[in-house]
């Protein structure tokens, strides 16, 4: 039997994020904690979980909101084209598992990113207003904004605000092709 360490990275690939400040800081501690790991030879797999739907999908997101979606309006950063990753949280307990016995995730990254649970603010948004049956007034908010919005906020909507710029601006979580040079995709296990 073989030990090996299984960081989670909440959601990041934390070499192939464009984040802003107060999370930057935090992501490039995180960082520097795998080089540590890389550098002493500890076997790792570093778990990519992305976003936990438990969290986010029952507000979509919308500041201030705590325990149910929109019906009159909804907040989109940006233009709500980019791709995030929207998973359950058993499943990414799932692949987590299915990883530990997997030579494929040795010293390599676990994204927990099937295609069917990644897509755009813009199609939740419509899949919400399908359900509910009811035209929802759009309000963008462009990436200028939110940046000011980010410095403007105290924490830990400044932080919030920081990882949604990364995610639904920047298209962070999906901006990128898996490569098994450095990692492996997780519902492929």
């Amino acid at each position: 039997m073989s030990s090996r360490f299984f960081p989670s990275d909440f959601g990041n690939d934390l070499d192939r994020v464009h984040a802003v400040e107060p999370v930057k800081t935090i992501f490039e501690m995180q960082a520097q904690i795998r080089r540590i790991i890389e550098a002493e030879g500890i076997p790792y797999t570093y778990v990519s979980s992305n976003f936990f739907s438990g969290l986010f999908l029952p507000t979509l997101s919308q500041p201030g909101a705590t325990s149910t979606p929109p019906r009159d309006k909804v907040i989109i950063l940006g233009d709500g084209n980019p791709k995030a990753v929207f998973n359950k949280e058993d499943d990414n307990g799932t692949y987590t598992i299915k990883a530990v016995d997997d030579p494929r995730t040795w010293n390599k990254i676990l994204y927990n990113r099937p295609p069917q649970n990644t897509c755009s603010f813009n199609e939740i948004v419509s899949l919400w207003k399908k359900k509910i049956g009811k035209t929802l007034e759009k309000v963008s908010v462009p990436e200028e904004q939110v940046l000011k919005n980010i410095q403007e906020a105290s924490v830990p909507p400044n932080f919030l605000l920081s990882v949604s710029d990364s995610t639904f601006i920047k298209g962070d979580r999906t901006n990128f092709e898996i490569m098994l040079s450095f990692g492996v995709e997780g519902s492929e296990l």
